[in-house]
Parts: structure tokens; sequence; C-alpha cells
């Protein structure tokens, strides 16, 4: 299996030097999105305190050039810190910052789909919305082989791997329990994991939530993710369909709830979320991928626990749905429901957003884009 370079170094040499004192210096790590709306970026600086609240975090500053969001020419972008964890890597008391992105004249980037977010969730806070997100992904060779795969051919069928255990049917589980621990660490509310039906696919949830909590909590789970895969040598992808063929994509279900959704007789309340929802698919469509949709038509097919991209529908326990209402909450009566459409490579921010827009503020656009069709 092809894992990098870097990960074959003695890991043993690089704990003498993390146990040095760093005496009153801490180290800031600065993590943003960059220019693709999917990845991130970091660098860090040194701190002569530890700041104890996000406000005691100086803004700072990168070159956009260097990360598809800015001319050379005009390159620098601020840096806004917005999220302040714990570090799993350098330990206390040096910490993970999640920032915004603003362009030079104090206006948020083009990826940064954070600003407006935060807007509409304070509008509807009195609403009380939770979300909780289930991140699929894929663990590839850096020759973007599956890891674990055959190097000729491909392994049994889906089936065994699902929550499976064992060497033959879970690979790469240091993997996802170190990433575990290491979210646990920073204070990321990480609630779950498991091995998905394809070999070398896992999925992690984080939640519950509240507003804008949601997207910066996954932002600093798949953070952290791809800085334990580079320790690995293995790299994470969020591709909603890495694997072309009859295997299952991957996603990023979005549950979700409000306050009247949680109380008895609530139910009533989702369903009339669900019809909202189902009146303006096309648009949710087009924000729950970073392409509008063009990745996403790959995996929502109508097979393989999948809904169709071009039709919406409900159901209960209902995997294969647009919408899944779980078997609990239609005995109940109350709880919450699962949007499945979202794809692994979304922004949290987008579909967050989209869907409190949708089923609190009650706009009704359709806002349809044809591409995704193609």
């Amino acid at each position: 299996m092809s894992v990098s370079h870097s990960s074959r170094l003695n890991k043993g040499l690089r704990e003498k030097y993390m146990k040095l004192p760093q005496g009153d210096m801490v180290q800031v790590t600065y993590i943003w999105i960059d220019g693709t709306g999917e990845d991130v970026r970091c660098k860090t600086k040194t701190l002569n305190y530890e700041p104890k609240s996000i406000e005691e975090v100086p803004e700072w500053n990168f070159a956009g050039s260097g990360t598809q969001q800015a001319e050379i020419s005009n390159s620098d972008m601020y840096l806004v810190p917005v999220k302040m964890f714990r570090d799993p890597f350098c330990l206390d008391p040096n910490k993970l910052v999640m920032c915004e992105v603003l362009k030079d004249n104090r206006k948020p980037a083009e990826t940064n789909l954070r600003h407006v977010c935060k807007r509409i969730m304070d509008i509807v806070s009195d609403h009380i919305p939770w979300f909780g997100m289930e991140q699929e992904y894929t663990l590839l060779g850096i020759n973007g082989h599956p890891y674990g795969w055959p190097e000729n051919g491909f392994p049994e069928q889906e089936g065994p791997y699902y929550c499976g255990v064992g060497a033959d049917k879970a690979y790469g589980r240091d993997i996802v329990e170190s990433h575990y621990k290491a979210c646990l660490y920073a204070g990321v509310k990480i609630y779950g994991t498991n091995a998905e039906a394809v070999p070398s696919q896992w999925e992690f949830q984080v939640g519950p939530c509240e507003g804008i909590d949601m997207g910066d909590h996954l932002w600093m789970a798949r953070f952290i993710l791809h800085r334990v895969c580079e320790d690995f040598g293995v790299v994470a992808t969020l591709d909603p369909k890495p694997m072309t063929g009859n295997w299952n994509g991957a996603g990023c279900h979005a549950n979700y709830s409000t306050a009247d959704m949680r109380k008895e007789g609530g139910l009533k309340h989702i369903e009339d979320a669900i019809e909202k929802l189902g009146k303006r698919h096309d648009y949710h469509i087009c924000v729950y991928d970073p392409h509008g949709g063009k990745d996403n038509c790959r995996r929502l097919t109508g097979q393989l626990a999948s809904s169709s991209i071009h039709e919406f529908f409900a159901g209960v326990a209902n995997r294969g749905a647009s919408i899944r209402i779980p078997r609990q909450v239609g005995q109940e009566g109350f709880g919450y429901f699962e949007d499945r459409r979202p794809a692994a490579n979304c922004d949290p921010y987008a579909v967050t957003e989209a869907i409190v827009r949708t089923t609190i503020l009650n706009e009704t656009g359709s806002e349809k884009r044809d591409y995704w069709k193609n």
C-alpha cells in the first residue's frame, strides 16, 4: 500500500522535542477553508499568552494567491478567528482556531459561507435549531487507491463491512480511533463513529450542535481527520463517489430539529418542514455539494442506499428516501428528521443555512439550476 514518505519518519524522535517545555509561549494554529470550498489550510503563530476566549486571539493574514483566493498583485487576505479548540497534536496550552476569511475590502471571501450562515442562525435563534451531521469518508493511499484494497482486483462485495469487525472487514481502524480521541481532546462535539458499507469507508458523527456551531465543529473535525491521516501516511477523501460501479457513495447526512419538533406533537412540525423542503428540492441539491450538484449526481442515483437526485420523497426508516424519519420518531410523534441528500464534501455552513431558510424563514424561491442534471 502506498503511504507518504513523511509517515515513515521516526515518530519517537518527534516525541523527544514535543516534550520540551515552551515557557509562557503558546502555539496557535489558524485554520481556514481555501478557494476550493472543500479543502482546509493552516498556519501557526506564537503568542506570549494563553488565550482564554476567541476574542483574545488576534486577526492574522495569509497569501490568498497561494490558496486560489486572490491574485498575486493583491494577495493579502484576513484571517478572523471565530472558534477555538484545544490542540491534540501539540497539546495544552496550544490551540486550534477556526477562522473566517475576509478579502482586502473586509468583505467575506467567496468560499466564506459562514458569514451569512451566522447571520441567518442569529435570526432564527428563538427556534433553537439543532443539527447533527454524519460525515462519511474513504481512506486512500497517496496513489489514490483505496486503502487495504487488493492492488489488482477488488475486495468482496458489500455485505460484511458495515460496522464490521476483523482484519478482513475493517480497514484502518487505528486511524479512526486516533481521530476520535483527538476530537474529544480538542473539544469537538463528536458523538460516534462506525465502519461503512464499503471497505476502507468510515463515518463519524458530530452534534448535537445549535446553529452556527454545527459548521464550526464539523470543519474542525475534518481538519483533525486530515492531520491524523497525514501522520499515518494515507489520505481521507470526501469524494461523494470515490469508487465507480456497484459501491456505495459517501454522504454527510444532516439530522435536524427545532424546539417545536422536539415537543409532544412535534411530528406535525416535522411533516410541515418536509413539505417545504420538497418544494425547494432543486435549490437544496444545488447547495448540498460545492459544485452545485455535479459531484452529488454521481452518488444520488436512487440505488445503493441513496435517493434519486431528480426526485424528492420522505419515509419512516427508509434509507433510500430523500428525507428519513427515524422509526422512533414516527412512533413517539416528536423528535427530528434526517436529510440524506448532502454530499460528503458539502459545506455544513451552506447545508444548515439552506435548511433553516426553507423550514423556518419560509423562503420559497426556486433558485433552480439545471447543470446538475447533465
